[in-house]
């Protein structure tokens, strides 16, 4: 199988976590679309989904998927499934590739479970060889750069790119991430941060892993 099938394989896998009569968390990314297009094929209702970006909800909305906005939403979102740039043996993830990392968090925070689907080329030993996405509001790309540097990283701007929320992406190459979860805080904490494209305070519960050999399930070591 070629990379599409077996990202398409691994999205549809995750439609077995949706349940009748509930809203589901919806990412963003290649591998999500097809989840999406699976999603609207569903032979059960749902009520609809909350989304983490422009671009999926113009997509669900284009298949006919009811998109809520999450201040709307006073129930329990019992799945959220996106994709991740990265994935570590504990499920600690980098996300951002897209752009989306904020709302991405914000959206995974609101979802009983977190299910990530992705290709065996995004499990690695250690996070860090895919650049860490950080957004940043404006104003302060040039402070966030210079702590970013003091913690060994090369940060790198987006060029060309702005995030739903009009901030920029500053891209941090060669940065060895051996402690996610205190490396996200470290770097939430820099005044300017929105947020870092670690996922380990919101890991992923369940990974999907598409491999030439099917679907892996792979839950947290």
């Amino acid at each position: 199988m070629d990379q599409n099938q077996l990202k398409k394989e691994t999205a549809l896998a995750a439609l077995e976590y949706i349940k009748p009569n509930t809203i589901v968390g919806v990412g963003t990314g290649s591998t999500v679309n097809f989840f999406i297009d699976g999603l609207a094929e569903l032979d059960f209702e749902i009520k609809g989904a909350v989304s983490s970006s422009e671009a999926s909800t113009q997509r669900m909305q284009d298949l006919g998927i009811k998109v809520f906005d999450l201040n709307e939403v006073n129930e329990t979102i019992p799945v959220y499934v996106d994709g991740a740039d990265e994935s570590d043996a504990g499920l600690n993830l980098i996300k951002g590739g897209g752009g989306a990392l904020t709302r991405e968090k914000i959206v995974a925070a609101c979802c009983d479970q977190f299910v990530c689907i992705a290709d065996e080329s995004k499990l690695v030993d250690t996070l860090g060889k895919f650049p860490l996405p950080i957004e940043v509001i404006p104003m302060a790309q040039a402070l966030v750069a210079r702590k970013l540097e003091a913690m060994g990283g090369q940060p790198k701007l987006r060029e060309g790119f702005t995030t739903d929320n009009g901030n920029i992406i500053l891209d941090i190459h060669d940065l060895q991430i051996t402690n996610p979860l205190e490396m996200e805080k470290e770097i939430n904490d820099i005044a300017g941060v929105v947020t870092t494209g670690i996922f380990a305070i919101n890991a992923a519960d369940i990974l999907l892993l598409g491999t030439q050999k099917g679907v892996k399930k792979i839950l947290p070591a």
